[in-house]
């Protein structure tokens, strides 16, 4: 049986979400919380596989409470819900220790994919979390995109453009793009370079 904790301060997303999860027979909604406080406790109380935390809850942040999961070693994978469409919220979120980013907008049709991805232990980012190429920061070349950060941990994990694109609901076109940008922000002209660069910015332990 696999098991959830949800965190939402709006109890009509809960019992969506609530739902949605439990039409599958082998999943189960162990917990609730309408704030970040909650939530934690209740992840390190129950140690559900997948939590899926909203980021703007009260007494603590989604992205806090995945850093703290992660801090816990909690054996929970979490997924930020979230309204906001944000590049740097994204960033925030999978350098805390979170492992999904999808929007509430998007939950129709990607949140059992992610959750899905979640229980496989792989990373899973909203279509529209970001598709642009740009640096987060115009002066410092080493600044990756979230999603860039994730193909980049996934290269040097072994998967192939193909899977990488399947794990990131992208086409391989636009995987070997974001390799390519990647590429070029880092300076570094081989697979072997990049790998070396996920070792020393630590992405293969998020």
């Amino acid at each position: 049986m696999k098991r959830f904790l949800i965190a939402d301060d709006h109890e009509a997303v809960r019992s969506g979400l609530r739902a949605v999860l439990e039409q599958r027979a082998d999943w189960e909604v162990v917990a609730e919380a309408n704030d970040g406080s909650k939530a934690l406790a209740e992840a390190v109380a129950k140690q559900p596989h997948v939590a899926i935390v909203d980021f703007s809850m009260p007494r603590m942040t989604g992205v806090e409470v995945a850093r703290r999961i992660r801090e816990y070693r909690l054996p929970t994978e979490v997924l930020i819900f979230t309204v906001h469409n944000s590049d740097l919220l994204a960033q925030q979120a999978f350098e805390a220790g979170a492992r999904a980013f999808v929007l509430k907008s998007d939950a129709n049709r990607l949140l059992l994919a992610a959750v899905e991805a979640l229980l496989a232990h792989k990373p899973f980012c909203t279509e529209s979390c970001t598709s642009e190429l740009d640096e987060l920061s115009s002066g410092d070349r080493d600044r990756l995109s979230p999603r860039e950060r994730l193909v980049v941990k996934l290269i040097a994990e072994g998967y192939s453009n193909k899977s990488i694109g399947a794990i990131l609901n992208l086409s391989v076109k636009t995987a070997e793009a974001h390799r390519a940008a990647a590429m070029r922000k880092l300076d570094i002209h081989s697979t072997a370079g990049l790998v070396r660069y996920a070792v020393r910015a630590r992405l293969l332990e998020a």
